[in-house]
């Protein structure tokens, strides 16, 4: 039997290629190449950004700022998802102000975020650290809920101190969850990067889509939006598959 990692790989490969022979399709149908470019203008336009380095420094900007924000809100979330989840006065408090967060879309801080960090890397930074935290510590807060009380309460009976319940039980019970929220926390952070660069930015793979649709330039348009979808989902899988060795009940 496959693993699951394996399967998500087959799946993906095949969702690549169906999703090219419908975009050909389509380029075809509508022939206009200015509003559909065919797959070979879109190679042609990818090859071109390759050759001038265009591409690879957007993507090296890009890649920046999702990583630092990505381990940020990592760094924040984890331990803050706890809190929430086995301390019902904290739960209480902050509960509220995450749920009031989470329906906030990133865009919408720009204005304040560029009155308060200016127009650097810091602002850019917080966006997609942001949208990471908040993925990230309601997977947590979810997987310390869910925590089988009987095994705690075992665990009490037994003798064994809070610390130790929480060191033996929770986390290990958890630790998929964390794994989950890390996977959709980094899916957030590639989803608000167009949002973050447009906080007067002029490298990145945003920059990049939205300089070319000022120009009109759609195969870069698209080899922008195509990276940054390829990028997502190689990371995807990669804790896809250190959520796989880690976690093989689960699979």
């Amino acid at each position: 039997m496959k693993s699951l990692y394996e399967s998500q790989w087959v799946a993906t490969v095949v969702a690549i290629v169906a999703a090219a022979l419908a975009w050909q399709g389509l380029s075809i149908m509508v022939d206009q190449p200015l509003i559909a470019p065919g797959v070979g203008d879109i190679a042609e336009a990818a090859w071109k950004n390759i050759l001038s380095g265009a591409l690879f420094e957007n993507l090296w900007a890009s890649l920046y700022r999702v990583f630092v924000g990505f381990a940020i809100a990592t760094v924040l979330a984890i331990p803050f998802g706890f809190l929430l989840g086995w301390y019902p006065a904290v739960r209480r408090f902050a509960e509220p102000y995450v749920q009031f967060m989470r329906v906030i879309p990133p865009i919408a801080l720009i204005p304040l975020l560029i009155i308060y960090l200016g127009i650097g890397e810091p602002a850019r930074i917080f966006v997609i650290a942001l949208a990471a935290f908040l993925a990230i510590v309601v997977a947590v807060y979810q997987g310390v809920w869910e925590v089988d009380p009987v095994l705690v309460r075992a665990a009490r009976v037994l003798g064994a101190k809070e610390t130790s319940i929480f060191a033996e039980v929770v986390v290990p019970a958890t630790f998929p969850y964390i794994l989950v929220g890390m996977r959709q926390g980094l899916a957030n952070a590639w989803g608000s990067l167009v949002a973050a660069e447009l906080i007067a930015s002029s490298k990145g793979l945003g920059y990049m889509i939205m300089s070319s649709q000022e120009n009109f330039r759609v195969p870069d348009i698209l080899v922008g939006i195509l990276t940054i979808g390829i990028i997502g989902v190689l990371m995807d899988r990669g804790l896809l598959y250190a959520q796989s060795r880690l976690t093989p009940w689960k699979d």
